[in-house]
Order: C-alpha cells, then structure tokens, then sequence
C-alpha cells in the first residue's frame, strides 16, 4: 500500500537529512515501531503508540501525516474484521429469530415504523374479558411486559408485583396512564385497563418470569385498588417465548447495524488511502 511506502520515505528523508536531530530519529523509531505492532496484529498497541507519537511529535509535519496513514490502516483493518464479523453471525441469528418467530403473529399497520410480535397463545381475540399478563416484540427486538386488567369496577393499577410462593419478587416501573399506550375504558358497564412497561421498566420482571417457568406465580396490580391474579402456565411460556425473540432480534438488529457502521467506515478510509488522496 501506498501509505506504508510514503511511511518508509519519511523515514529515509529523516534519516538522511543533515543535522538531523535525536528528536526526529526517535519519532522515526515510534513508527517504525508502531508500524510493526500493526503487521503483527496488534491494533490497540500500535494505537497507543500513535497517540504517544501524535503527543510528543506534534511539531513534525511529516511525522503527523505518517501517523495519521498509519492509524487509518488499523482502523480499516479493524472495520475489515468487524464486517467479516457480522457476516458469519447475522445469518445465525436470522434463522434463529425466523424459528422463534413461528409461534407469533406479526402485527404491523402503515403509521408504525416497526411492527409487533404477538404470541399466537396471546391474540385479543383469544383473550377477550380477561385479566392477564402479555409479552410484546419489536422487529428490532425491544420487549414490552402488559398488565391487562378486566372487571367490574376500575383498580386504577399503574405497575405490577410478581412473587413466587418461596417470597421472592419484582417490581415493575410505576407507569402513569397517559392515554396512549396506557389507558382504561369502559364497555357494557365493564372497566378495562391497560399499562406498557417497555424495554428497562420490565427487565427483571421478565427475567423472574423466565426463571421461574414451573412457580405459580401471583401477579399484584399495584398503584391503585388491590388486586391480585395467578399467571397461567400459556402466560408463562408466551412471556418466555417472547424473552427469546426478543435476544434474537436484538441481536440482529445490533449486528445489521454494527455492518452498515463498518461498511461506511471502510469507504471513506479506502478513499482517504488511495493513491490519489495519499
């Protein structure tokens, strides 16, 4: 590559320069030095080693120009790597999230920019005047836990409580209605109730969940009128289900990103590196 080669010349014009002083020697020594580290594989190094060049070395024009080449080859070696990365995992995780997407009903109209899994076992339809706990799935993988309260009368709940018999338990986040995504009604002299707890806000409440498949596990609706129901085994496994997609889209989702990332970086440093911008 060029670069190297306008490296070494650097090296050589110093060298030979009269009166050349220790300084520039030196500075010529680090990135030889450094150039080494990167032959070798060794990127963090060579780019500790740049950065202390870059430091003491700031004056020398062609010293700077040199390190700077040099550290966009590591990088474009980096970005290399990291293509060559997510091209071996994505098709993994895409399978995988096509397999654990069987079970679900993508949900999905022309105003959302992403749509939603829903379990098969947790439909509306198949639901209807009920109160139950329910799983969500963005297609970029972000989970949501729903507490759907059905009855007589409003609790006004704003979070949940779940607790195994050994008296263990979580909390959800506290979410206020906002009309939204939270909301209540009422039908027929009935009141139902509907509160989201996305991504952090329903972590370890998922997590306990999951871990706890073969638990009775009682579910307090908290933040208003008590209220308490038992999770049933089709809830369980549906959340538990949805925790999986979720990982798997998630991880598709970071690594497609994580290319687009790497692929945009190695045009631009190809173009930097090239004959004509060296």
């Amino acid at each position: 590559m060029k670069s190297s080669f306008f490296i070494a010349c650097i090296a050589t014009s110093i060298l030979l320069t009269a009166g050349c002083g220790g300084k520039e020697k030196e500075a010529m020594q680090r990135l030889a030095h450094a150039e080494a580290m990167y032959e070798r594989n060794e990127a963090m190094a060579a780019k500790s080693e740049i950065d202390t060049i870059r430091k003491y070395y700031s004056e020398d024009v062609k010293v700077m120009k040199a390190s700077l080449l040099l550290l966009w080859k590591i990088e474009l070696k980096e970005a290399e790597r990291n293509i060559a990365y997510c091209d071996s995992l994505l098709p993994v995780r895409q399978a995988e999230a096509v397999r654990l997407s069987k079970d679900f009903i993508l949900e999905k109209n022309e105003y959302q920019a992403a749509g939603l899994y829903i379990h098969k076992q947790q439909m509306v339809e198949k639901n209807v005047e009920r109160s139950y706990i329910r799983c969500s799935v963005s297609e970029t993988g972000e989970l949501t836990l729903i507490s759907i309260y059905f009855g007589s009368a409003p609790i006004n709940h704003t979070a949940i409580r779940i607790s195994s018999r050994s008296g263990l338990f979580v909390h959800t986040a506290t979410v206020p209605y906002d009309g939204g995504m939270n909301y209540r009604f009422k039908d027929l002299g009935n009141t139902s109730e509907i509160v989201n707890y996305k991504g952090s806000h329903c972590t370890d409440a998922v997590s306990f969940i999951c871990s706890n498949q073969k638990e009775r596990l009682k579910v307090d609706y908290t933040g208003g009128k008590a209220y308490s129901i038992y999770m049933d085994e089709a809830s369980g496994k549906a959340v538990l289900a949805a925790s999986e997609l979720a990982v798997a889209l998630s991880d598709v989702s970071r690594l497609s990103k994580e290319r687009n990332i790497a692929a945009d970086k190695i045009a631009w440093l190809t173009e930097k590196l090239s004959p004509a911008s060296v």
